[in-house]
């Protein structure tokens, strides 16, 4: 678009300034009507701003550094969580957390990608990329949930499954494509969110749910945008267009019928007002799994097949 800032941070700009402008004046009892006033300027700009944002810059917002991530949603969503760790055959990869989670007061089981924060953090949990324990863990804690009959609730996060040789030498293909099987098979209910980026295989291993949902600024894609830029135009500064042409947003893959619905985000996204954003997903989580309720081991098994059964269209 011409004239449109391409990058999300010339975008949120003017609102930075704004939100810049409200905290210097809330220490003073005497500025109240000022701050009341650039509250509300500051609102009607991000609701103009944001919607209109393209679809590369809401990849941006996917990645934003702010972003929580899924242990921040999973303190602000489960009433308790108890985590559990490794594969129980090569280690533990903290790129995946899991655990028995308290939802409202009902029994889930809880796993998602997690990415860090700092740099010790993101060594820690290498970037969000799991390895094939990482999927072994996910799958090991699938696998309880059925034994003890409780559902499970995966958050999705990563741009995708780490690609290195060691992880390759254990098996990353092979892991993936087991979760795929095994989490179809699953005689629980299953509900997938994706809260940020969904990445490739390295993300459907934890998707094959009998609902997938996506936040309202997430990303869902086979590739990257900078990834298929490079491949298709040997520029990966054609991310934008690549972004466009991929269709990789929630009201896209709605339309397409790839989800299942989308989880509204504060206004300005999710990093704006974490336990906002959170309360939205515990909101939508916990009707998914009511609706899910009465169904069968078999039923759940049949719906889940059905739905995968039906995505993407043959051209003649």
């Amino acid at each position: 678009m011409s004239g449109h800032p391409t990058d999300l941070a010339d975008l949120e700009r003017p609102i930075l300034d704004l939100e810049a402008q409200i905290r210097a004046l809330e220490m003073d009892p005497a500025k109240t009507k000022e701050r009341d006033r650039l509250r509300k300027k500051a609102d009607k700009l991000k609701a103009e701003v944001f919607a209109s944002i393209t679809d590369w810059q809401r990849t941006q917002l996917a990645r934003h550094p702010r972003r929580p991530y899924t242990l921040d949603y999973i303190e602000r969503i489960c009433d308790r969580f108890e985590e559990i760790h490794g594969d129980r055959n090569f280690g533990d990869d903290a790129a995946i957390v899991g655990g028995m989670g308290w939802i409202g007061g009902l029994p889930v089981m809880v796993m998602g990608q997690q990415k860090g924060r700092d740099t010790k953090q993101k060594i820690l949990r290498n970037f969000g990329m799991p390895k094939p324990e990482g999927y072994r863990k996910a799958l090991r804690l699938m696998q309880l949930a059925e034994k003890f009959h409780r559902p499970v609730l995966t958050l999705i996060d990563t741009q995708g499954a780490y690609p290195g040789l060691d992880a390759e030498e254990r098996g990353q293909a092979e892991a993936i494509a087991r979760n795929l099987k095994e989490m179809a098979r699953l005689t629980v209910p299953v509900v997938a969110v994706v809260i940020g980026e969904g990445g490739s295989g390295g993300a459907l291993a934890l998707g094959v749910a009998n609902t997938v949902l996506m936040q309202e600024y997430a990303v869902y894609s086979v590739i990257t945008p900078e990834g298929c830029a490079s491949i298709l135009w040997k520029d990966a500064a054609q991310a934008p267009a690549a972004a466009e042409a991929l269709k990789i947003t929630a009201p896209h893959l709605l339309e397409q019928g790839l989800i299942d619905g989308i989880i509204p985000e504060p206004l300005g996204g999710a990093h704006g007002d974490w336990d906002q954003a959170a309360a939205l997903l515990k909101e939508a989580v916990l009707k998914a799994l009511e609706a899910l309720r009465p169904l069968g081991p078999q039923a759940l098994i049949d719906q889940r097949y059905e739905k995968f059964a039906r995505m993407g269209s043959v051209v003649k």
